[in-house]
């Protein structure tokens, strides 16, 4: 059976369930940001899913950037690049970051990772991420 690791809770939001992953808003107003998590019991590594999974994971990376380009554009932010990175050296479940980055946002050039202090969304601007981003991948 799949569970969500609790590390998840803290720092992102359900987006919405597309047919492999679980999608979740990253609650960081910084940057325009989802979080895939494949719906697999014990995946870590991307070996751990069946080439069928693979092929399925990244057409939802591609789906996620849409949304993600979307999210920018709500705010008033256009994307000019995606990161897309699956590393999960603090959470080991099998996770993939889709960020939107801009060469004005406060990590550029470097990653997202550890840099600066996590910003909060506004009630408004959350509702108008969260319609940008359902609009986009449904």
């Amino acid at each position: 059976m799949f569970i969500l690791d609790p590390a998840f809770e803290t720092g992102s939001a359900a987006l919405i369930d597309l047919p492999l992953c679980a999608a979740r808003l990253q609650l960081d107003a910084r940057f325009p940001w989802i979080v895939l998590i494949p719906r697999r019991p014990g995946a870590r590594e991307l070996e751990d899913l069946s080439v069928a999974d693979r092929a399925a994971l990244m057409t939802e990376i591609v789906s996620a950037g849409v949304a993600v380009r979307a999210m920018g554009l709500a705010l008033g932010r256009p994307v000019a690049k995606l990161n897309v990175g699956a590393l999960g050296n603090i959470t080991p479940q099998l996770h993939v970051h889709v960020v939107g980055r801009r060469p004005d946002d406060s990590a550029w050039p470097g990653p997202v990772w550890g840099i600066g202090d996590s910003a909060s969304y506004d009630e408004a601007a959350l509702a108008a991420v969260r319609a940008a981003a359902l609009a986009a991948v449904v």
